[in-house]
């Protein structure tokens, strides 16, 4: 089955920015698809940020089209992008960055050999139960290694939703996803075994370094 992320970065509308999730109760949270693929002045000041914070190699789980990855790797960061989307993966691959298509709660290379892992642009949202996707990706890490995370600045505590993306007329079969705020930043440093280190805020958007 085609990975319901596919339809973000394929589907004509979400191209021309009308992309959205959808939750059960019909509301709607515009997806920033243009900004993942063309990136922008808060993004580029955003990741100049981490990659000031990252001191070894970096593996960007749900890196999407490759932005991230791209930026970082320009920036002397190696980087490795993980998705579930084979259209992200390609398109990541097309800016000649590395990228491979797995599930992040699978297999995955390097276990426990990464200095950072990385869940920007809302990822911390994979799978719905953002505690198990930390402990998940703290065990990719090296002793010393870091967790870096988005959260979401309008939202308080976090929350387990059905969500479905909507593309115009198209919509895509429902899924687990989860908001996190950044109150829930030290519980969910505490449940990798890290602490919250140091943030930084560009605009709207709130970034997390989560260390030993």
């Amino acid at each position: 089955m085609t990975c319901v992320w596919d339809e973000a970065f394929t589907h004509p509308a979400a191209r021309r920015g009308r992309c959205d999730l959808e939750d059960a109760s019909g509301n709607l949270r515009p997806l920033p698809v243009h900004r993942w693929v063309h990136g922008d002045r808060d993004d580029d000041l955003l990741i100049g940020t981490i990659a000031g914070w990252c001191t070894g190699p970096a593996v960007d789980l749900g890196c999407g089209p490759g932005r991230v990855v791209e930026a970082l790797l320009q920036r002397g960061v190696p980087t490795l992008g993980v998705d579930g989307a084979t259209t992200a993966v390609a398109m990541t691959r097309a800016r000649g960055a590395a990228a491979i298509t797995r599930d992040v709660f699978g297999d995955l290379p390097g276990e426990g050999r990464w200095s950072h892992a990385l869940l920007l642009d809302g990822n911390i949202g994979i799978g719905g139960d953002p505690h198990r996707l930390v402990r998940r990706a703290a065990r990719l890490l090296a002793a010393g290694g870091s967790l870096i995370v988005e959260v979401d600045t309008g939202s308080a505590g976090w929350e387990r939703r059905a969500t479905r993306i909507r593309t115009g007329s198209v919509v895509t079969e429902w899924f687990p996803w989860s908001t996190v705020g950044p109150d829930a930043l030290p519980g969910l440093a505490e449940r990798a075994g890290r602490r919250v280190h140091r943030t930084v805020t560009v605009g709207a958007r709130m970034c997390a370094e989560l260390a030993p």
